[in-house]
């Protein structure tokens, strides 16, 4: 397994997308930092493209480089290797790639500027952030053998999950503002790692305004390390949970 993952992440890191996509990043990271004069505000900033941009471009790469590699997959399975070492070692190549540009785009400019609990929250969220999308990506490729299918099925998700999902909330705490929904608020932002990030890093910050009506419950119901901790739980699980589902699927499926 350990050759496979050294063969995807070095065919990763040299992909010009990839080295377009960490430059993007640190220029941004840099300008955010350098441009305000309070680093609580430049992570605001890359919160913003943590919860945005980070899943956009984790779900729609994963979700090519495995269409693309599909044929490289099929050869591998035709050699006396599990399938169970050929799905984990492209998964753990991706997140490895992805998580170093990350880190390289994002991680260090936020240390440099601002190594506080802040600073990791970000970088330790923004982690997570890549790799449930890489697993969502998983989930959707394994679905369908067409390319064009697979890449909607992603989209869809990440449009579902960071653009719609908050306005559905929105509109399901509103309607139903007569009745108790704190307990309904937490479920809801469990469903979301794009809303558990946020919370994350707003509650680092300690700026309920900003956190919304599903954050401030957070806030009120949890001190913040527990309510930091959970969250953390929570975004470990939807990185486990659809790479589960979309093992066994690629274990049962014909290649």
């Amino acid at each position: 397994m350990k050759k496979t993952i050294k063969y995807v992440v070095y065919d990763i890191i040299r992909n010009r997308f990839v080295m377009g996509y960490t430059l993007l990043l640190l220029v941004l990271s840099i300008s955010f930092f350098l441009f305000e004069s309070d680093s609580n505000k430049g992570i605001l900033s890359l919160l913003n493209i943590n919860i945005m941009v980070i899943p956009l471009v984790s779900v729609i790469f994963s979700t090519i480089h495995f269409y693309n590699s599909y044929e490289f997959i099929e050869l591998m399975a035709a050699q006396p290797i599990s399938r169970k070492t050929i799905f984990f070692s492209q998964f753990l190549g991706l997140s490895i790639s992805l998580s170093l540009a990350f880190l390289i785009g994002i991680g260090l400019p936020t240390l440099i500027f601002d190594g506080s609990a802040k600073g990791l929250t970000l970088i330790g969220s923004g982690l997570l952030i890549t790799l449930v999308f890489v697993s969502v990506a998983f989930l959707a490729s394994v679905i369908t053998r067409d390319k064009a299918k697979g890449i909607g099925i992603a989209l869809g998700l990440w449009f579902y999950l960071c653009i719609l999902y908050d306005g559905l909330v929105l509109s399901v705490l509103v309607n139903m503002s007569d009745y108790p929904m704190e307990t309904v608020s937490l479920v809801l932002s469990a469903l979301n790692p794009a809303d558990l990030a946020r919370i994350l890093v707003l509650m680092q910050l300690d700026v309920s305004a900003l956190m919304g009506i599903t954050g401030a419950v957070f806030h009120n119901f949890f001190s913040a390390n527990w309510g930091i901790v959970f969250s953390f739980i929570l975004l470990i699980l939807w990185v486990l949970v659809p790479l589960v589902f979309s093992y066994r699927i690629f274990n049962k499926k014909d290649l």
